[in-house]
């Protein structure tokens, strides 16, 4: 388990407890969320090292990884995946202003966008570290995949675009995945980074059973203001913020169920919709959010 002594971004030492959270997806297992006094960044604290790590994605239900999954939610999650494929590769198009090009998409899971993406005509090299997701990416799309640690083995300047659709709140190298992404990126390239955000309209109701904290899969919890700093920190400058649409129902029926409320999809799509209303009038209070990244200027 990894021990934080001090703010993972801003390395204060002002951090103490915010929350505790319940893996409800698999184990049960209650975890700790620290938050820093003085940046706000909140983390999970004592969440697993690397090789503790893979043990809470055995899941056959962990629907990024595995097309086979099941049941209800298992059709809600590709319903929406397949709605917002068309509209990634629109944004790609038009964030970069290349109809084709150069990708890098980190955390590939089983293919679908960075299949979508090469079908288009991008040359597109996928990361994932789960050898089932990977396998199947490349059978199925026959796309190049590598394993994280093989992203410092890269040329530099060699990308247009490098995605990352909810994979930064996973990732044990965060900071030196961040150093890695400006490397990599062309001249003029962009960083697409989809995040769920911990100052969402949704996170404050849900509290502890928000599902997008996601115990101890996911290891930060970003608001806008922490990722931006995080981005200065790395050298990049948010170019622009966009919303994920769909993401707020999904994740309300997820966190009524696990806090068992009695038909929990229609109480989670009512205050799905709730949300998604709000955050059309307060953007920064969307349940995820898309950031678009351009290297600073010097």
């Amino acid at each position: 388990m990894i021990h934080h002594s001090k703010c993972p971004l801003c390395s204060s030492g002002n951090i103490s407890g915010y929350l505790k959270c319940t893996d409800h997806f698999l184990t049960r297992e209650i975890f700790d969320l620290f938050r820093c006094s003085s940046c706000g960044f909140i983390f999970t604290q004592e969440g697993p090292d690397e090789q503790e790590a893979g043990r809470y994605y055995q899941s056959d239900n962990y629907l990024s990884h595995d097309d086979s999954a099941g049941g209800f939610t298992g059709k809600i999650y590709f319903l929406v995946r397949r709605l917002m494929l068309g509209r990634k590769r629109g944004l790609i198009k038009g964030v970069t202003g290349k109809k084709t090009g150069d990708l890098l998409d980190i955390g590939t899971g089983s293919g679908h966008f960075a299949g979508t993406m090469k079908l288009a005509g991008w040359n597109v090299t996928g990361i994932e570290p789960d050898r089932k997701a990977a396998s199947y990416a490349v059978s199925r799309f026959g796309l190049r995949i590598i394993g994280p640690k093989q992203i410092s083995g890269l040329q530099d300047n060699c990308f247009d675009c490098i995605t990352a659709w909810h994979t930064l709140e996973h990732s044990h190298d965060l900071f030196s995945y961040m150093s890695d992404i400006k490397r990599l990126l062309k001249p003029g390239g962009c960083f697409v980074a989809a995040l769920p955000s911990a100052a969402s309209s949704d996170a404050r109701y849900y509290g502890e059973f928000w599902a997008a904290w996601d115990v101890p899969r996911h290891l930060w919890h970003f608001t806008p203001d922490t990722f931006k700093l995080l981005a200065e920190k790395a050298g990049f400058e948010i170019f622009k913020m966009l919303r994920l649409p769909f993401d707020v129902f999904y994740i309300s029926f997820l966190s009524e169920k696990y806090r068992g409320t009695n038909l929990h999809f229609i109480a989670g799509m009512m205050n799905g919709l709730r949300f998604y209303l709000a955050a059309l009038f307060r953007r920064k209070g969307a349940s995820s959010l898309i950031y678009i990244l351009k290297i600073k200027a010097e």
